[in-house]
């Protein structure tokens, strides 16, 4: 894909997903991988960003002799993750109208 995902979507992408369950960084970076191409490096910036901001939480549980860091959306990152939301539907109809008919005031 040759669109750039925008910081603020790709917070949402990652709240959405923790908002359905908590996961290790990998692993959550692989489950964004399978719809956009991030790296590894991207994904973790995004992830001290979002618990800076105190949408996230961190605690690690033991694997196979090594901790593994989990995150686990806030009730501050489902506020945000709602507005992400909304701002998203209003600005995704926009440029549906857009694309579909060149013309956003009909």
């Amino acid at each position: 894909m040759a669109i750039q995902i925008p910081t603020e979507l790709l917070d949402g992408s990652v709240l959405g997903i923790l908002n359905h369950g908590d996961y290790y960084g990998y692993a959550l970076t692989q489950k964004v991988q399978a719809d956009f191409p991030i790296s590894e490096s991207t994904m973790y910036p995004v992830l001290r960003r979002l618990k800076k901001n105190n949408y996230l939480t961190t605690y690690d549980e033991p694997y196979q002799g090594r901790n593994r860091r989990y995150y686990k959306i806030t009730q501050a990152g489902k506020v945000r993750l709602a507005e992400i939301q909304a701002e998203w539907i209003t600005f995704k109809n926009r440029i549906d109208k857009l694309v579909s008919r060149g013309d956003l005031n009909e």
